[in-house]
């Protein structure tokens, strides 16, 4: 469904966030004959902007949801949603079709121009990446999606316009049209609450690669499920091996030669040094002629929330790396201070991980572990089980006493490091609330 095939359509929505806001300012913009008649919410005291019901729809909750957007001749998602609720599904067995302010934007434009980047992590920083470089080469570029402007608010951008689009596996999960160039940058088990299962996960994911519309794929070659996933086609160019955009002890490397020296990174660590190999493979496929490297990179700075040093005080270095909600990306962010003693701040909502593999990195690295609820006290008994010492495995009730043990334990040389290795939800409204506590709380 494309989004001009709205025009004169009875539409309802699910959720009231920036997207849904997006897509009923274009709408009362470009197709004044449809309206908006349902709004439906999973919070009944949740605030819906103006836009939404300047018309006369109706906000419903609860039971009556199903039968309010049956009545709609389309139903459009908020991401969050999960399209294996059982509402969706009964919605789709009713013929009321069921699709995304992205999934709209794709259909309309065809993807052409469009790099989609995705990933369990590393899709904003690899996006961001594709964007800078490619505006210093001399490309008009817009970045979108999760990070930068809502899609449809773009649905006047030149063809010749590079669009880079930040995609979730919330927005993929229904796509029916794909970018032009399609980015994997790794997959490891995540957000299993909204898939279901881990294999509903992966198959949401990868479905990028296969969409209509996508001409070029790009994934990372390190990452062995990944690769050998019979949804990775053989035609699909890999960035983190030596026949390719490289990342190695010196630096980054094009087919073995040094093109960026390690010390004009302008991220810290090696997975951010993958994600810059990502963007630059991402924009060869792209047939965006490069700008001369590594003088290209220079301005780029890190995302708020990921590996940001904060603070700097008496040689300890406090650094927000919120954004950290697996175990796999917590292991990234010790890889990258690996020359610093670590105070790790960790726990927050539970989701199953395995913190076994992470634990042993932190017994090995002698760190201390401050654990948050409510994974916080299986982080610190995996701590201790690993062999870091009782008095430097300890549970705290929230941020503010984390903080306050953490001066207490760091020694000059040290990093603070809040990496949470689980999501915020449980006390927080989302990771940068989280990150903005943990800042408030070191006065930064």
């Amino acid at each position: 469904m494309r989004f001009s095939e709205l025009d004169g359509a009875t539409i309802g929505v699910w959720g009231a966030g920036r997207e849904i806001r997006s897509f009923a300012s274009q709408l009362h913009r470009r197709l004044p004959a449809s309206r908006i008649a349902v709004v439906a919410l999973d919070d009944a005291g949740a605030t819906v902007a103006p836009q939404l019901i300047e018309r006369g729809a109706r906000v419903v909750t609860g039971l009556s949801v199903v039968a309010e957007l049956g009545s709609c001749d389309a139903v459009v998602r908020s991401p969050g949603v999960s399209i294996y609720r059982d509402e969706l599904r009964e919605l789709r067995e009713r013929g009321v079709p069921v699709t995304t302010a992205t999934a709209l934007w794709l259909a309309e434009t065809g993807g052409a121009g469009v790099i989609g980047v995705t990933g369990t992590k590393g899709k904003s920083t690899t996006a961001t990446l594709i964007a800078h470089i490619a505006g210093v080469a001399g490309q008009t570029v817009h970045l979108a999606g999760n990070i930068g402007a809502p899609v449809l608010d773009l649905l006047d951008t030149p063809l010749d316009d590079l669009v880079v689009l930040e995609l979730s596996s919330y927005q993929i999960a229904d796509l029916t049209r794909g970018p032009e160039v399609a980015v994997v940058t790794n997959l490891y088990p995540e957000h299993i609450d909204w898939h279901i299962s881990d294999g509903n996960y992966r198959a949401d994911k990868l479905r990028l690669l296969g969409l209509p519309g996508v001409r070029a794929r790009v994934v990372n070659g390190r990452d062995a499920a990944l690769v050998t996933d019979g949804r990775v086609c053989g035609d699909t160019a890999c960035f983190g091996l030596p026949d390719g955009w490289d990342a190695v002890p010196a630096g980054i490397a094009l087919d073995g030669t040094i093109v960026v020296a390690s010390a004009h990174l302008p991220l810290r660590g090696e997975h951010n040094a993958l994600n810059l190999c990502a963007a630059l493979t991402a924009l060869d496929v792209a047939r965006v002629a490069l700008p001369p490297l590594p003088a290209a990179l220079q301005g780029i700075r890190a995302l708020p929330h990921r590996l940001e040093v904060v603070a700097d005080r008496d040689g300890i270095v406090w650094v927000d790396d919120s954004i950290s909600t697996t175990p796999e990306s917590t292991l990234a962010a010790l890889q990258s201070f690996s020359e610093r003693a670590i105070v790790l701040i960790g726990g927050g909502q539970d989701r199953a991980q395995d913190y076994t593999r992470l634990s042993r990195e932190l017994a090995a690295r002698d760190a201390a572990v401050i654990g948050l609820p409510v994974t916080g006290t299986r982080l610190v008994s995996a701590a201790r089980s690993a062999g870091v010492p009782p008095e430097r495995a300890l549970e705290v009730p929230d941020m503010q006493a984390a903080v306050a043990l953490a001066r207490t334990i760091a020694r000059g040389g040290s990093a603070v490091l809040l990496s949470p290795a689980a999501p915020s939800y449980n006390a927080y409204l989302n990771f940068e609330q989280r990150g903005a506590d943990f800042r408030e709380r070191i006065g930064a």
